[in-house]
């Protein structure tokens, strides 16, 4: 099935956050600016899950409703033949949402005041899980090399070895510099871990979104020695454009280790996830195989255009190398401004409404997260305006 990906659809006033925050930060001028910042897209949604979920809403009764063996088949399906990983239907725990997830291990496998590691810069909310649930942050920097991010494995193993960190949240691909970890970076990653006791939380999400010539690998597969101390979690939510109905599958294939995660659940009073979103999940992953291709030919178009232009127009502007994701970080160091006076640049003048670095983190100064899940000719629209407002400046 061919799908649209030209027609980008406005969502002011559906309560759409993205949207709501432009109207909130830039007041009028919001109507002449497109968003591209929460990681969400604003294409229309695939026919096959709209006409699956009116189907459902004819049948369906909205009562307490736990996981199908149909979502469970389509989850297992899709991890097989997106991804040749073989999982069983039990290993699947349902939950509202991969945030949820993080923060409810956070819960589950640390003791407070524990530290927890993350690679930085990082989605802010890997933060958040952190310091909300009264843990430690322990920053592991990414490093720059050789024109790309890369692990500090040296200080990884430094820190890993302190008894006083459990846990590691690892950004699979990473958001937001777009790293698309090799099979050689997980391995040693997961062995680090191994050896020192510190158990991995491995946001997946964005695993189906991976550009040409690289390819996402779920952690857990690559030694059964992970299975007993490593978490996977996945959504169709970034690839399907589906975080609205709130349904994510974190896979546990060690029994107590699931156990655990169940009953922090349980204490946080997290009941069942949304039937719809189950149902469009499961939709999504049986009759929506043909869409990722597509998405990500958008994707990787978009991603040319970027480095491109940028290369041509502006070359203080350096956008750093993409490997999955819709998420690119552009650095913006070199234009010689502020954080303040970036972030006001950037929405009263060249009216393009992303995320600042800052908000990412240690390393993410200077730096400016942008949304290029969009139609090619609203993104071509918002670079132009980006090189007037430079030219004026």
């Amino acid at each position: 099935m061919k799908y649209d990906i030209e027609t980008a659809v406005d969502r002011r006033g559906t309560g759409a956050y993205k949207w709501s925050k432009l109207e909130e930060v830039c007041g009028d001028s919001s109507e002449n600016i497109f968003p591209f910042s929460v990681a969400d897209n604003d294409l229309p949604t695939l026919p096959p899950i709209v006409d699956g979920l009116k189907q459902a809403l004819g049948t369906t009764v909205f009562g307490y409703t736990a996981a199908s063996t149909a979502y469970r088949g389509a989850v297992c399906g899709w991890m097989k033949g997106r991804h040749g990983w073989e999982i069983q239907p039990e290993w699947i725990v349902p939950c509202s949402g991969v945030v949820y997830a993080l923060y409810n291990c956070v819960r589950a496998y640390t003791k407070p005041q524990d530290g927890v590691l993350i690679m930085t810069p990082v989605y802010p909310p890997f933060y958040n899980a952190v310091t909300e649930n009264g843990r430690h942050v322990v920053e592991n920097p990414l490093l720059w090399k050789d024109d790309h991010y890369a692990i500090d494995f040296a200080d990884l193993e430094r820190k890993a070895k302190d008894p006083a960190n459990t846990l590691l949240l690892l950004c699979s691909p990473h958001n937001p510099v777009g790293r698309v970890w090799t099979e050689e970076e997980l391995l040693k990653i997961g062995d680090i871990c191994l050896q020192n006791g510190v158990m991995v939380i491995s946001d997946e999400i964005h695993s189906d979104l991976i550009l040409p010539s690289f390819r996402h690998i779920p952690l857990v597969s690559l030694r059964e020695e992970f299975v007993g101390r490593f978490v996977t979690c996945t959504a169709p939510s970034k690839t399907f454009n589906l975080a609205g109905l709130q349904c994510s599958n974190i896979i546990i294939q060690n029994p107590e280790v699931r156990s655990a995660f169940r009953e922090a659940m349980g204490k946080a009073g997290h009941s069942d996830v949304n039937v719809l979103g189950m149902k469009a999940c499961e939709i999504a992953y049986t009759q929506c195989g043909d869409w990722p291709e597509q998405f990500t030919s958008l994707i990787d178009r978009n991603r040319r255009l970027c480095e491109e232009f940028m290369a041509a127009h502006i070359p203080e502007i350096k956008v750093c190398p993409m490997q999955g994701t819709y998420l690119q970080w552009w650095d913006c160091r070199k234009l010689g401004m502020t954080r303040e006076t970036l972030e006001d640049f950037l929405y009263t003048k060249a009216l393009l409404f992303a995320n600042q670095g800052h908000t990412f983190g240690t390393g993410g100064e200077g730096f400016v997260r942008m949304n290029i899940a969009c139609p090619t000719h609203v993104l071509e629209q918002a670079l132009l305006r980006l090189e007037q407002a430079l030219r004026q400046r």
